[in-house]
């Protein structure tokens, strides 16, 4: 089925309702429950801001915990995304699909503490390593649904830093590993000279752009590749394989090398926001997943082109995920819900594969010099 080819909004919707057998009356009805959200979402709500949700694909997504075709739902205002999506959804389709594999890191917490000498903070490090299994304990007895991964410690002059990963299934669990952490903190400050000024000390490092997440990970990583026949790049894409390679090289790389960015990617926040507006993750965790490395290579007959989410915090239960358009939104992409951690592993496969969709498509659209018609016509509605 090809959405595109529905007239209206309520004949898309109404196919895409035939194919998952998903009913979608609180998307069509724009409906958030009040009591429901004003209850763990927000304070002092006194509405809702409506976003229009598109949807893009199919998409091929092939991994070890899936293999299926997946349509995916994109939360935006930015006219041409859902479109450049779709594209690099076909032409991935297409191309025997995007193969997946994922890694579960675990979310962080990392509170900093004070100590008033290196003796103390010797102190303080070696009660660290030696208990590992109280702090496990501690923080287990906090919620049946989190276990106690690792940590690691930092200290610069008076300042120790100690960074806590957790496994929360699947949950995001941020508010998960700050309660667990409070009460590990207390362990630590009864045990050692250690005093706890604040419970995140910017080493998790949540919700901020860093190098460290990209080097240690946090959340789940992802990796996504697809190796695209020259024909298809051709027909679909409509440029050829060595254009599209010299804008990886001139733009991806060497721009990105040049601005300092942290990643280099060509706009996988966009593909990371719509998705995450749709699904009820937290958007502001975008400006650590956006943190994305885009690659490509010319082959003998195509281009094999990859890309790497080395910090993606998500989940399919709390947070936002409740709320009864949110939870459509994940119905549709077939993770709504609990799975010990298998949902919220599944829903990052299918945010890298659309992520590698997106990078796809306007890689191809700026190697072509479209992209400027593309949002006349789509964001414009010119003709």
């Amino acid at each position: 089925m090809n959405i595109r080819d529905f007239l209206t909004v309520k004949e898309r919707r109404e196919a895409l309702e035939k194919e998952t057998s998903i009913s979608l009356k609180n998307i069509a009805s724009s409906y958030i429950d009040e009591e429901t959200a004003s209850l763990k979402n927000c304070e002092n709500m006194i509405g809702t801001i409506q976003v229009p949700v598109g949807v893009a694909g199919p998409l091929l997504v092939r991994s070890k915990l899936q293999e299926r075709e997946v349509y995916i739902p994109l939360a935006t205002t930015e006219g041409a995304l859902v479109a450049s999506v779709s594209r690099g959804s076909k032409a991935i389709t297409q191309s025997n699909g995007a193969t997946v594999r994922s890694k579960r890191i675990g979310i962080s917490r990392a509170p900093v503490f004070v100590v008033q000498n290196l003796e103390e903070a010797e102190e303080t490090i070696t009660w660290l390593d030696a208990q590992i299994p109280l702090i496990k304990k501690v923080a287990e007895k906090t919620s049946s649904h989190l276990s106690f991964h690792s940590l690691k410690h930092w200290l610069v002059g008076k300042n120790l830093f100690v960074r806590f990963v957790f496994d929360t299934q699947d949950a995001m669990g941020m508010n998960m590993v700050t309660i667990a952490v409070t009460e590990i903190a207390k362990e630590i400050e009864k045990n050692t000279p250690a005093k706890l000024i604040a419970v995140s000390g910017n080493m998790c490092v949540d919700k901020k752009s860093n190098a460290l997440n990209v080097i240690e990970g946090r959340g789940i990583q992802v990796w996504a590749e697809v190796v695209l026949p020259k024909n298809i790049i051709l027909e679909t894409l409509k440029t050829s394989p060595e254009k599209f390679i010299e804008v990886m090289q001139r733009k991806v790389y060497i721009g990105s090398i040049l601005s300092g960015s942290i990643g280099a990617n060509s706009h996988a926040a966009n593909v990371l926001s719509a998705i995450f507006l749709a699904t009820g993750q937290d958007i502001a965790h975008v400006s650590e997943a956006a943190s994305v490395v885009t690659s490509a290579e010319l082959l003998e007959n195509g281009i094999y082109v990859s890309v790497f989410l080395p910090d993606l915090p998500i989940g399919t239960v709390g947070g936002g995920t409740n709320l009864s358009t949110q939870k459509e939104a994940l119905q549709i992409l077939g993770v709504s819900g609990g799975d010990k951690g298998k949902n919220a592993e599944k829903l990052a496969e299918i945010v890298g594969a659309a992520v590698l969709a997106g990078e796809i498509s306007l890689v191809a659209s700026l190697s072509t010099n479209s992209l400027a018609g593309a949002h006349k016509k789509l964001g414009r509605g010119e003709k």
